[in-house]
């Protein structure tokens, strides 16, 4: 047994508390650093005299503004991640900025099917002296702090913020809030009224917010479908129908708004995050896909319906009042982007009228009485420090 390895834990925590600059990194999607936020959150609780840097991807990155216990980023497509582009920062060039921040800590946040090694490795090279991952394998001298990963991707695993927060407590860093945090300003909520109004929207009248894309098609209801249930939501409410996604989404928009009797408002292409935020912020409900606008409904505490395809199951609303929709299928589990049998059968076989009623069962549901945060669990998982 190295020796490091019996070293008790309130030894390593010190070590950890001690750290007055800390890199935390998550490389994928908005959504997953949506999801990391309470764990970011426990750093800053732990650590308050601490500068903590996220290393994010183009797509992750953007959030940092959004997160107060965030104080600097680093932007980086990584090469090991799944759908990275070319970033910002080649590899060299992100170690050279990696040195030259001088990190004391480093904590690699990683989904289960993900290795933390790649990162690992750059922080090593340059010179932080403090690394906790999760690892499948024995890391040796790559990480300092190793909570060995024993999640499967399968029916009834963590959640994916109880998986981060489980991480950081390893090394002592804990938070009583545990909810996903999401901070918008207010010019935000005044861009969004101005391109609210512009776009036809009555800002005296109740709405509700349809997101139909998401950035892997196994992931996507059909457009139509969304119009069709936006549809009978409107009709039985009154609320108007407004239609949120990125430049690249307006297709998608257009075919859901061409299935609806009604008038509805479209503001794909037109909000940034933080607008985009502050319409989710005021809807009765969101209804979307598992893409970031469900992380940001639950981070806001706004209703939300999830199309929820049955590709990998941990990425649920955290802690949000929700209905998750699908239907389930042998094939379940799959991690991938396209159908492998091709029928889509978790999300095809869910009818627009379920979206429907899910939805008006959200917006006729009173708001859940308040509750205190659920106290920390006084177990931390097993922690193999490496000398």
């Amino acid at each position: 047994m190295n020796s490091a390895s019996a070293v008790h834990p309130n030894t390593r925590w010190n070590a950890w508390h001690a750290a007055r600059n800390i890199l935390v990194v998550r490389l994928d999607n908005l959504g997953d650093v949506l999801m990391t936020t309470p764990a970011i959150q426990a750093i800053r609780q732990s650590s308050p005299q601490a500068r903590i840097t996220l290393l994010g991807s183009r797509s992750g990155a953007a959030l940092a503004r959004h997160v107060p216990a965030i104080d600097d980023v680093i932007t980086y497509d990584a090469p090991w991640v799944k759908g990275a582009s070319h970033g910002d920062l080649t590899d060299r060039r992100l170690l050279t900025t990696l040195r030259r921040g001088h990190f004391d800590a480093a904590i690699i946040f990683t989904v289960c099917t993900q290795s933390a090694l790649p990162a690992a490795m750059m922080c090593r090279l340059a010179g932080i002296p403090l690394r906790l991952a999760h690892c499948r394998e024995n890391p040796y001298d790559l990480v300092t702090d190793w909570v060995p990963d024993r999640d499967e991707c399968r029916e009834g695993m963590r959640h994916e913020v109880a998986r981060q927060l489980d991480l950081v407590r390893a090394v002592g860093f804990h938070t009583a809030n545990e909810r996903l945090v999401f901070r918008y300003a207010a010019t935000d909520v005044l861009n969004m009224r101005r391109k609210f109004t512009a776009a036809g929207g009555d800002l005296n009248r109740p709405y509700i917010v349809v997101h139909p894309g998401a950035t892997a098609v196994s992931r996507r209801y059909p457009a139509e479908r969304f119009g069709i249930a936006a549809d009978g939501i409107s009709r039985d409410t009154g609320c108007q129908v407004v239609y949120s996604g990125g430049h690249d989404e307006q297709a998608l928009v257009a075919s859901a708004r061409a299935a609806m009797s009604a008038p509805s408002i479209s503001l794909a292409g037109q909000l940034t995050l933080g607008e985009l935020a502050a319409l989710i912020a005021g809807a009765q409900v969101t209804v979307c896909n598992n893409s970031g606008p469900a992380h940001i409904a639950a981070a806001l505490e706004t209703p939300v319906v999830v199309l929820y395809a049955l590709t990998n199951p941990q990425h649920t609303p955290w802690r949000a009042r929700a209905h998750v929709l699908n239907h389930d299928v042998p094939c379940r589990d799959c991690l991938k982007s396209t159908c492998p049998q091709g029928h889509h059968d978790c999300l095809l076989k869910v009818q627009p009228d379920e979206v429907m009623e899910a939805a008006l069962d959200l917006i006729e549901a009173p708001p859940p009485v308040w509750a205190p945060p659920l106290p920390l669990r006084a177990a931390t998982p097993a922690l193999a420090a490496l000398g």
